[in-house]
């Protein structure tokens, strides 16, 4: 299903999809938005550590990204097929398949977070747990952020995080899914 069907107008099957670059605040927003609605929260890159019992950073060491992709993929659509009411932070890179956005938007409500380059660099530049920022943590920022610019443009909403704080972040998120709720129940 695309952006320009009924996706935009279904209601959300009971889910909230984050989405958006690493650092942008998926994990805490996740966190409060479940808190919030009283759903549990589920984190697509928790699932995969415990489903695969190691790091994600030895996965892209031992298979490489596809390999690591291909296991995303797979968590994802288990997560969203689910009957549960759920908040899901997915990692930064789950949109860049088609079909994990088909199935994000086929059951969910999609909300995309944004930040600042220099933002993200100041949040994620000391973490050795991404194996995607190895090496110069600001240029490779600033290379998958052209790379990425517009793999999160299919998200019912976007809000940018930079100047706000999780809880300001989560209460735009809720409103807009009340919103649509609403709209796509009459």
């Amino acid at each position: 299903m695309q952006k320009g069907e009924n996706a935009m107008n279904r209601p959300s099957d009971g889910k909230i999809f984050l989405i958006g670059f690493m650092g942008t605040g998926k994990s805490s927003v996740g966190r409060l938005l479940a808190d919030r609605l009283g759903w549990a929260r589920v984190d697509v890159d928790e699932e995969i550590v415990k489903a695969e019992r190691r790091a994600i950073a030895d996965i892209f060491a031992s298979e490489g990204e596809e390999a690591f992709r291909d296991i995303e993929a797979r968590i994802l659509a288990d997560i969203a097929g689910s009957g549960k009411p759920m908040i899901v932070a997915t990692g930064g890179g789950a949109v860049l398949r088609e079909s994990n956005r088909t199935v994000m938007l086929a059951h969910g409500c999609v909300a995309a977070l944004k930040a600042s380059p220099e933002t993200i660099i100041a949040r994620v530049q000391r973490d050795e747990a991404r194996p995607l920022l190895q090496g110069n943590a600001a240029k490779r920022v600033y290379e998958l952020l052209e790379q990425r610019k517009h793999a999160y443009d299919f998200a019912h909403v976007t809000v940018d995080t930079t100047d706000l704080t999780p809880e300001e972040v989560a209460g735009r998120i809720i409103r807009h899914w009340e919103r649509r709720e609403g709209a796509a129940s009459t």
